[in-house]
């Protein structure tokens, strides 16, 4: 009686956790909204705009985890990562717009390359024939403040570091999307359980 009442009281935890990093509704563009259940955003159907959004709460120390799950079609550009508070949420065209200052790190679902600075850092992640990132597919969000990186498993494979010299700045998770009536749901998992 007593574990299953503190099961309970961790799960609990766990969710009022995630749901205090999930989606801010009120740092995102105007072409996104969050769903009432606070983890999902959904971009409407807006022509030649690129949209993005970021989470609740950034991070400056300590290691973290979050899940993304893309729930709808990808389009032609698709990128999940981290930017700081700076980074733009919204331009014209269909762009990658997480990545294309220096103030966001993405990586792009569509093409797997990584994305900063407004300049392609190259394929990601580096294996033979890497399969394209399939609707559904789980991407955990690797960012560890201590050593400055940023790295990304999917479905529970890790993939490697994608970026490396991270500035000590407030980190948030974010993604862009530009594909109409696209549903993107982010969780917060806590500190990453290494091996």
């Amino acid at each position: 009686m007593k574990s299953d009442l503190l099961s309970t009281v961790t799960s609990y935890k766990a969710k009022l956790r995630a749901y205090f990093h999930a989606w801010n509704a009120q740092d995102c563009s105007r072409n996104i909204y969050v769903k009432p259940n606070g983890f999902t955003l959904h971009r409407n159907p807006v022509a030649q705009s690129t949209d993005a959004c970021r989470g609740k709460i950034g991070f400056h120390h300590g290691r973290h985890a979050w899940e993304v799950i893309w729930e709808g079609p990808l389009g032609t550009v698709a990128v999940v990562g981290i930017s700081t508070k700076e980074a733009p949420l919204q331009c014209q065209g269909y762009v990658g717009l997480l990545g294309s200052d220096e103030q966001s790190w993405g990586w792009n679902l569509v093409d797997n390359q990584l994305l900063h600075n407004g300049d392609t850092q190259g394929f990601y992640p580096l294996l033979n024939n890497c399969p394209k990132y399939q609707v559904g597919e789980r991407i955990r969000v690797i960012l560890d403040c201590e050593d400055n990186t940023l790295s990304f498993e999917r479905n529970y494979e890790f993939l490697g570091v994608a970026f490396k010299g991270l500035p000590n700045k407030k980190l948030f998770p974010t993604v862009s999307a530009v594909y109409g009536n696209t549903e993107v749901s982010m969780i917060y998992l806590g500190p990453p359980l290494d091996g």
